[in-house]
């Protein structure tokens, strides 16, 4: 089997990597320590670039780029260690904006125009996708909600709310704009450094009802799942990396720490988990979709395994460098937060390993 790149998919990770390469560990920093916590003009540049485009199909306005397209473009975003949240607002929003039939929408978020967020979590229902606390009312040729959510990501930059809602017994997807009456938003930080919120709509009337059921919702979340894994994946080769070079530099007893036998065999156990995390990755990705049970399965078992072993990565990246290494002062201590979101992102470990194991 060929596992070059194409000439396309290489010309995507190259211009990743120069649009990531001017922020630094500084200028992270300060970007989360903005009022959003991200920059809408960076955000129009990354539309830019295609690179929402590629979630979309062309029938869509989209660029129809493959799960090995987009989880390239993620591994690379993560592997610049870059704060760019294409993986919850920009692919998220595109799959569920095309596949619920919101095309208006759809073209602002592949534009860029429009930042959309998924607002799905409740209290008390952990990662279930199933909505219970907020209530979706018709009100005679349109619909009105009515509950809270909470973990809701980009709270503070969204112009638009993809709510889930109960409909007689039945999650349903709404499209709420962030102007919309009854709408009030509680923001808080999260690990990384971005900023969520919890939202409460108090009869605040859908701007739109997208046309995703349940099993739709499913496929989407497992495409999701496969993409932040994608993403961990080149953030534990940046923890690697990083942890290598230090090493190398960093001096105890007057020789370089990298020359301690112990350290050598605890970072080739790293190299090892990082090689195993991308094959499980592009095994995935390469899994036919044709049998959605199926691709559902190998996404779930994907993002188990790859968020277990690059958080042991960046345990061991941490615990090499000290102290200093869960700062933001190091390029470590962001990568190692943006991991722990993403590892729970859609279902920690025990979550999707225990989906898995039941559709095994």
């Amino acid at each position: 089997m060929n596992f070059d790149l194409s000439e396309e998919q290489q010309m995507f990770v190259s211009s990743v990597e120069r649009f990531a390469a001017p922020i630094d560990v500084e200028a992270r920093r300060r970007l989360r320590l903005s009022a959003t916590g991200y920059d809408r003009a960076r955000w129009q540049e990354l539309a830019e670039m295609g690179l929402i485009a590629l979630a979309a199909g062309e029938d869509a306005g989209g660029m129809g780029g493959s799960a090995v397209d987009l989880a390239l473009v993620a591994e690379a975003i993560g592997k610049a260690n870059a704060p760019d949240p294409l993986v919850e607002h920009g692919i998220l929003p595109a799959l569920l904006l095309e596949r619920g039939g919101a095309a208006e929408a759809l073209e602002g978020v592949l534009s860029g125009t429009t930042i959309a967020t998924l607002a799905w979590t409740e209290r008390g229902q952990r990662y279930s996708l199933k909505a219970k606390g907020m209530k979706a009312e018709d009100a005679g040729g349109g619909f009105t909600l009515t509950g809270e959510k909470t973990m809701v990501m980009g709270a503070l930059m969204a112009d638009l709310f993809i709510v889930t809602a109960d409909l007689g017994g039945e999650t349903a997807c709404f499209l709420v704009p962030k102007d919309a009456p009854g709408l009030e938003v509680r923001a808080y930080r999260l690990a990384d450094g971005s900023i969520a919120g919890e939202i409460k709509l108090t009869r605040t009337p859908a701007a739109t009802k997208l046309t995703l059921d349940a099993a739709a919702l499913d496929g989407i979340v497992a495409d999701v799942r496969l993409y932040a894994a994608a993403e961990m994946v080149g953030l534990g080769q940046r923890l690697l990396d990083d942890t290598l070079q230090y090493v190398k530099e960093r001096e105890q007893f007057g020789v370089a720490i990298g020359t301690f036998q112990a350290l050598q065999h605890r970072l080739v156990d790293a190299y090892a988990r990082e090689e195993q995390a991308r094959s499980m990755l592009y095994r995935a990705a390469l899994t036919d979709r044709g049998d959605a049970a199926t691709w559902q399965r190998a996404a779930a078992g994907a993002k188990a395994f790859i968020g277990e072993n690059i958080d042991a990565i960046a345990r061991e990246a941490v615990q090499m460098h000290g102290g200093m290494g869960i700062t933001d002062e190091l390029a470590i201590g962001h990568a190692m937060k943006r991991v722990m979101l993403l590892a729970r992102l859609f279902g920690d470990v025990d979550t999707v390993l225990a989906e898995y194991a039941l559709a095994a």
